[in-house]
């Protein structure tokens, strides 16, 4: 992706949260000069990789297989004393796809926080990790549910669907739609199993200078 067509998404993601009233910590809008001098005392933000992430999981096409978000607050638990917890908001587009994956030690809530619907496809995994045709149990708002493989949960504003370790999820907006997760630490390294082979971070054509800065941009500037 083009580090312009990247400055664009943000701008257009931080107008978006302030029309839906989430407000970021003040460093989200750092220019990247912003950040120097910080590597101490900002040690947190780039070690659990708070901040700004952006993925077109190798597809090419953002549009289409895509996802923009913020990690709000999130812990490490390789720590000797860890924060267990995490909370990001994204923002996921009409038609736009986060293809299937699950966690092996993640349980999160996704939350459509307003604007259009989220709709959710959702299967149990088998032992061998491929997807499952038997019924399982989720919470939606606190109110179990037994669906099938390939079901769909639809989540107006203000709806959440807890999803357990193992249960494979993707998912796309009905119109522009901000979506909150809370959950356990996030760890993307070595706690995303994708259905697909896929890649979880873009090559960035650098024809600009960033905006504001990715969490894959912190080890250069830090």
């Amino acid at each position: 992706m083009k580090r312009s067509e990247i400055n664009s998404l943000i701008a257009d993601a931080l107008e978006f949260f302030k029309e839906k009233n989430f407000i970021l910590p003040p460093w989200a809008t750092w220019a990247p000069k912003d950040w120097k001098g910080k590597k101490e005392s900002a040690s947190e933000i780039a070690e659990n990789m708070i901040g700004w992430d952006l993925t077109d999981f190798g597809s090419g096409d953002f549009s289409k297989r895509g996802l923009l978000l913020f990690t709000v607050r999130n812990g490490n638990l390789k720590k000797k004393h860890p924060k267990t917890y995490a909370e990001k908001i994204m923002v996921v587009r009409h038609g736009q796809e986060t293809p299937h994956h699950f966690h092996w030690f993640k349980m999160e809530d996704i939350i459509n926080r307003g604007g259009g619907k989220l709709v959710l496809e959702l299967h149990a995994s088998t032992k061998d990790e491929e997807l499952s045709k038997e019924p399982f149990p989720v919470r939606i708002d606190g109110i179990e549910k037994i669906l099938r493989g390939g079901d769909r949960v639809v989540l107006e504003p203000g709806e959440s669907i807890c999803l357990p370790t193992g249960l494979y999820h993707r998912f796309w907006g009905e119109g522009k739609t901000l979506v909150g997760e809370v959950s356990m630490a996030n760890d993307d390294a070595t706690d995303n199993r994708f259905l697909e082979p896929i890649g979880r971070f873009p090559a960035i054509e650098e024809d600009e200078e960033p905006l504001h800065l990715l969490v894959t941009d912190y080890p250069r500037y830090f």
